[in-house]
């Protein structure tokens, strides 16, 4: 990996950090319990609830995904940076932007 493409991954790495802290932020607003009187506009208090349950999904996943993204932060620099943790052949530059995350190339996640 070049370092043009190394810079080019670290600014979309930061990029999706900031992204995902935000909406942590928003989305812990949403998380809040339901009180057993509180109907929100024209939910009842099981759509409420329902709600908050999708709320906590994805707001569980963006913990996750943002742990993923630090770490990779971290390992940018990592002469093993780009290269699959299975197969250990080279990531496509294209593939670690769209998911910085990524540790595996196309053919081992299919797997």
């Amino acid at each position: 990996m070049t370092d043009k493409e190394k810079d080019s991954v670290k600014e979309k790495i930061l990029s999706e950090i900031e992204a995902a802290k935000n909406s942590i932020t928003a989305l812990e607003e949403t998380v809040k319990p339901v009180s057993p009187d509180n109907a929100i506009g024209r939910l009842t208090r099981m759509e409420a609830i329902n709600a908050k349950s999708i709320s906590e999904a994805s707001l569980r996943s963006l913990k996750v995904k943002l742990t993923k993204l630090t770490r990779a932060l971290s390992r940018l620099e990592d002469p093993d940076f780009g290269v699959c943790i299975q197969c250990e052949e080279p990531i496509p530059v294209r593939r670690i932007l769209m998911m910085p995350e990524t540790t595996r190339c196309v053919s081992c996640a299919d797997r």
